[in-house]
């Protein structure tokens, strides 16, 4: 049975993550823990390092359960280097995953900050081709994509022509403050864009990125309207994914029960499982 919404984290395999989501010393099979939380992961690895082997495949593939849904990220080789100039890599990527097929949902394609509006016929040609018993979803950076002009019209009327989810990237919390005011904000808000949020479903996965803030009280203050936005697509029958980040992804796990909590008051979602690695509740 599909779940009304996707919960999930940028990565499985964090050590900061010992005694709370994990047990104080596990290291191997951490995703059949993570899996036992969270129903979803980003699986930002493969945008660096590319595609995986068939024995790493194949180890996931054992400690996922059916109901867990991969979304990786299409590797930097294919989107960056080779800015969809050459798709080859993209369908061995997928080939790849063949064994996660029934536990893939969307893989996202994270353009760089300078893909623009010229590129976009690059970009329909690689969602035309895309497997349709695969979900995408599509991730932009550029500034013309955020003017609500042309550019913007034209990118989202292409992703809603091929069912692709357009990636929500909502940095509010993060840039919030400035970086003096709260001491290890200042490398994350250099590494993300700030760019405005524009929410918008092109598919019927859509896909939200929350990079969240250090102080509790900003991140519930700007998640509250994602909450009756979550409420309304999840009641259209469509199914969101929520992947939360913080600064330096340490308290990640806890901001997204701490969310998912929230929103559970709001829809009734079911109860989150309890962190492995804790011995009690957190008081975060």
């Amino acid at each position: 049975m599909t779940p009304p919404l996707y919960l999930g984290l940028p990565l499985w395999a964090n050590p900061d993550w010992q005694g709370s989501l994990y047990p104080p010393h596990a290291k191997s099979e951490l995703l059949r823990d993570y899996a036992a939380v969270f129903s979803s992961v980003e699986g930002n690895t493969t945008f660096y390092s590319g595609t995986p082997g068939t024995a790493t495949v194949n180890a996931w593939a054992h400690q996922a359960p059916a109901a867990f849904r991969f979304c990786f990220k299409l590797p930097a080789l294919v989107t960056h280097e080779q800015r969809l100039s050459r798709l080859d890599a993209a369908w061995d990527f997928l080939h790849a995953l063949a064994p996660l097929h029934d536990r893939l949902g969307p893989t996202m394609v994270q353009l760089p900050r300078d893909f623009g509006p010229r590129e976009l016929p690059k970009l329909e040609a690689l969602l035309a081709a895309w497997p349709h018993h695969l979900p995408c979803a599509v991730e932009v950076r550029h500034p013309e994509f955020f003017h609500k002009g042309s550019a913007e019209r034209d990118l989202n009327r292409l992703l809603i022509t091929y069912h692709a989810n357009r990636v929500m990237l909502d940095v509010r919390p993060l840039f919030s403050t400035p970086p003096k005011a709260h001491p290890g904000l200042a490398h994350a808000q250099q590494e993300k864009p700030k760019l405005p949020l524009h929410v918008l479903s092109t598919a019927d996965q859509p896909v939200i990125r929350y990079i969240g803030h250090l102080d509790k009280q900003i991140n519930s203050d700007y998640f509250t309207p994602w909450k009756n936005q979550l409420s309304l697509w999840i009641n259209q029958g469509k199914t969101p994914f929520l992947f939360v980040h913080t600064a330096d992804n340490r308290r990640s796990p806890e901001l997204a029960r701490h969310l998912y909590q929230q929103l559970a008051e709001c829809i009734g979602l079911p109860e989150l499982a309890p962190f492995p690695g804790e011995k009690q509740a957190p008081l975060f």
